[in-house]
């Protein structure tokens, strides 16, 4: 390994709205329980942009702050009570960018090891950056709240998204029959990762739940998109023992449909752990579950193929925000 240097280059959000602002940082330390990384590359997410924007009170991130909720990196070194972790392993996590926790666009970061994995050897850093935030939103909903089971019918709303995508293989894998809605022009990608296409703007919700539950309803739907699809996840839930689940259930929604059906719902807000503290050694868990998996050759990210660095991260922010990505976005760190 190379030398640990005094101090690292990190992009700064000074103000909400403003560009990010490339900062040389005093190199942190690892505190007990801590591990310190150094960063490979950084998963670029939705909540970046919220975030950025002054549009995501929910996050709790301190101004000035440095964003990046995923990461991927090798152990340089372990602060006082760490097990499991040593200088020169390969890890991964969601692990900041949120409240007063340092992100990953940063050539260092000192987290807190139960935020930490193994990253998966069959898998290169930027995939394994890719991960984290979408595979434990994946499995809490699926696992933690839906109690997924084998030969249940799940629909994914969004299929296609960043996180749809991965809930889709995670469902697969758990043996559900999956099936997930998209747009016509994604109707290869999602037969590609092994669910039954719907397209969403041109079949109506009963057709789709008579056409491939016998108008039962699916016994898990899980909504990515949130708003308008939400509401209609409420109606094509199967009665008694279906459940409903939302990683964007933010909004106000009439039950009824639910409701009529005996069915059950929840959210999921992945960001818990880190806001709060409590929680945090499940997400390592949730994370030795997607290593499994990912080596298992049963879990892979879609990419962007564009390669961004520190100093071309407002670029990916803008395809983000322009909906031009054709993957997830990530970040190149060199530390």
């Amino acid at each position: 390994m190379s030398a640990i240097p005094s101090s690292m280059h990190a992009l700064v959000l000074e103000s909400h709205c403003a560009p990010l602002q490339l900062r040389e940082l005093p190199l942190p330390r690892p505190d007990k329980g801590q591990v310190l990384v150094r960063i490979k590359a950084s998963g670029v997410n939705p909540l970046d942009i919220k975030i950025r924007l002054g549009q995501a009170a929910h996050t709790r991130t301190r101004l000035p702050a440095v964003l990046g909720i995923d990461l991927a990196g090798v152990v340089e070194a372990v602060g006082p009570d760490v097990t499991g972790f040593q200088p020169g392993d390969e890890v991964y996590g969601m692990t900041g960018g949120v409240g007063a926790l340092q992100g990953s666009l940063a050539g260092f970061a000192a987290v807190d090891a139960r935020l930490l994995a193994h990253k998966p050897t069959r898998l290169s850093m930027r995939e394994a950056a890719a991960l984290p935030l979408a595979f434990i939103t994946a499995w809490e909903g699926l696992v933690d709240r839906a109690n997924i089971r084998p030969g249940q019918k799940v629909l994914v709303q969004g299929g296609a998204g960043g996180v749809g995508h991965i809930v889709v293989q995670l469902a697969r894998a758990l043996g559900a029959e999956v099936f997930a809605t998209a747009s016509s022009d994604q109707r290869e990608f999602i037969e590609s990762l092994g669910a039954t296409f719907i397209d969403y703007r041109a079949t109506p919700v009963e057709d789709y739940v008579s056409r491939h539950t016998a108008g039962e309803g699916f016994d898990i739907v899980y909504d990515t998109v949130g708003g308008a699809t939400l509401d209609a996840s409420f109606s094509a839930v199967r009665n008694y023992v279906g459940h409903v689940v939302s990683c964007l259930g933010w909004g106000e929604h009439k039950l009824s449909p639910l409701s009529f059906r005996g069915a059950t719902y929840s959210g999921v807000f992945t960001l818990l752990p880190m806001l709060t503290g409590k929680g945090r050694s499940h997400h390592g868990h949730i994370l030795r579950e997607a290593a499994k998996l990912a080596d298992a050759g049963l879990l892979k990210p879609s990419l962007d193929p564009r390669r961004f660095t520190l100093d071309t991260v407002q670029e990916a922010h803008a395809s983000l925000e322009k909906r031009t990505a054709t993957g997830k976005l990530v970040i190149d760190i060199a530390s």
